[in-house]
């Protein structure tokens, strides 16, 4: 798939254009969206409707709709690669790898070892997109966001298993540059080799979502996406005030881009479809520290629990039904987008069947 633009890859020291998030931004609808009509336009028009009567009558009606058909610039709809960016099933193969320890360099190894192998995940001259949660400018230790050995570990690895490029993406609530920094994601992919990309606006396109309702068509941070070849998300698990839990089908979430908040009205149904709109090379559920309540921004250690645990997956829907029973300790037959997320055929709930390999490093 070729770019429709030309534009670099922009690294987070690189100035960026005001991100959907910043204050002047909240008045504008996104990238991709419906526009109001500018001063200029306004002028052109009403100038224009002093030569013709009948051109007076179009443009009263095109001020009165300034969000109509006129008003609406031309967009391109876009697709991800057709299946995703899933590897081959491997007969006899683990789908879960349940991993316990202190140091996440030989956790990350041994779980991908047990599913496999890292040459499973990553071949020489792989472009990979690492998305980490990142959407708040929290400390690490609260828990919040992705723990940054956790995704120096995986970046690591992948370089190790020859990536040519591993692209570091999230779009966060807060500032970018201060979720980035706080978060110690920014050094960690530094530290690691990564190429860390924040989100701006030239970044997003419509992408359609074949099967989805809620997002059959909507914005989201594409440019990271041209030319990867492989898409890995590594998610903290934590409690979620709206859904219960966020865990890595819910950390897609932070792709997307336009009035996103408007979904949590329907907060279920939106995480079954960011599974059914992401089809994953690999999940990893960070559950190192585990924020077990006031999720999903935290703000206190006695909060946190630590657990020392990752749990890497082929199937997301497992992995978060595994963290949230085994790890969060809560019904999983009272989570929705659980079972709504199996209706639509994006994995299983039910871990139990599956293969399986617990490790102690």
């Amino acid at each position: 798939m070729k770019p429709s633009w030309r534009s670099p890859l922009t690294p987070l020291e690189a100035p960026r254009q005001p991100h959907p998030s910043d204050e002047r931004q909240k008045q504008q609808y996104a990238a991709g969206g419906p526009r109001r009509a500018s001063r200029r336009d306004v002028l052109r028009l009403l100038g224009a409707t002093t030569a013709a009567a009948a051109g007076t009558g179009a443009a009263w009606l095109w001020l009165r709709d300034p969000t109509g058909r006129a008003a609406r610039p031309e967009t391109a709809v876009v697709r991800l690669p057709a299946g995703g960016f899933a590897v081959p099933a491997l007969p006899g193969m683990p789908e879960l790898a349940i991993v316990r320890g202190r140091d996440p360099l030989p956790m990350m190894r041994a779980g991908l070892q047990a599913l496999g192998g890292v040459r499973r995940f990553v071949a020489s001259g792989d472009t990979v997109v690492v998305k980490p949660n990142v959407a708040f400018d929290r400390a690490p230790v609260l828990g919040a966001t992705t723990n940054p050995e956790a995704l120096a570990a995986l970046v690591a690895v992948l370089r190790d298993g020859g990536a040519r490029e591993v692209r570091v993406v999230d779009n966060p609530i807060n500032s970018p540059e201060g979720s980035f920094h706080k978060s110690g994601i920014a050094e960690a992919a530094r530290r690691s080799g990564a190429r860390l990309m924040l989100p701006d606006p030239a970044h997003f396109r419509t992408l359609a979502v074949d099967g989805a309702e809620l997002i059959a068509r909507w914005p989201m941070l594409y440019r990271p996406f041209v030319g990867a070849t492989k898409v890995i998300g590594i998610a903290p698990l934590k409690d979620h005030n709206l859904c219960s839990a966020s865990m890595t089908m819910k950390n897609w979430y932070g792709l997307l881009g336009g009035r996103r908040n408007q979904f949590h009205q329907r907060i279920h149904e939106i995480v079954a479809e960011l599974a059914l709109m992401m089809r994953p090379t690999l999940v990893i559920l960070d559950a190192t520290r585990v924020l077990m309540s006031n999720g999903p921004t935290g703000g206190s250690l006695s909060d946190v629990k630590p657990m020392d645990t990752m749990v890497l997956a082929t199937d997301q829907l497992a992995a978060d039904a595994y963290g949230y029973e085994m790890l969060l300790e809560r019904d999983p037959s009272r989570l929705p987008y659980l079972q709504l997320a199996e209706a639509r055929g994006v994995g299983t709930r039910q871990w139990r069947r599956l293969r399986r390999e617990e490790i102690q490093v």
